[in-house]
């Protein structure tokens, strides 16, 4: 018998004054058996610092054809493909090929230095490519944030991002390693 995602519930408040976008969000976070809870608050992340009414969550684990995040237009042209972790590079020229613009949000110290080395000449090539970091200490700060449902916010404010539960305000660091 197949195991069962975990579902989640979040409510994030976005506040990012660098794109003048606010918005509450009510997300469910379905989380795939093999799926860690810090995986699953990198893809919350990666929502946070793209929020818009338009950006779904995509089947991720279980698709390999949909990104875990992406939106796309009125006509169902893909505006932003979103991946979390870290994605083989032909995985990411076909996406620069479906989607106006590519994003990663790579996590895992070492293993992101070790990929990064590996392809970044490759990802040279792709016009519409973002890659981000995110160090150890902020996926292992937001993962201390996960409970089944949670009430979140979001802040971005000249470059610098804090995610809040509560009285408790994790700052988020997100370096891009693409120039």
């Amino acid at each position: 018998m197949a195991l069962k995602s975990t579902v989640f519930k979040a409510d994030l408040q976005v506040n990012d004054m660098d794109r003048h976008h606010y918005g509450l969000y009510p997300l469910t976070l379905a989380r795939h058996p093999s799926e860690t809870d810090e995986r699953m608050m990198v893809r919350l992340l990666a929502f946070a610092f793209h929020a818009d009414e338009r950006l779904i969550f995509g089947k991720g684990l279980c698709d390999e054809d949909e990104p875990d995040l992406w939106k796309k237009d009125l006509t169902g042209v893909i505006e932003e493909w979103v991946e979390v972790g870290l994605p083989d590079e032909r995985r990411l020229r076909k996406a620069a090929g479906r989607a106006r613009a590519v994003r990663v949000y790579a996590y895992g110290a070492r293993a992101v230095e070790v990929w990064w080395q590996a392809n970044k000449s490759a990802f040279a090539r792709l016009d519409n490519l973002t890659v981000y970091q995110l160090p150890s200490h902020t996926t292992e700060a937001a993962t201390a944030l996960v409970e089944r449902t949670m009430q979140l916010q979001f802040n971005l404010a000249d470059g610098e991002a804090w995610l809040g539960k509560g009285e408790v305000l994790v700052p988020i660091e997100r370096l891009c390693l693409t120039a």
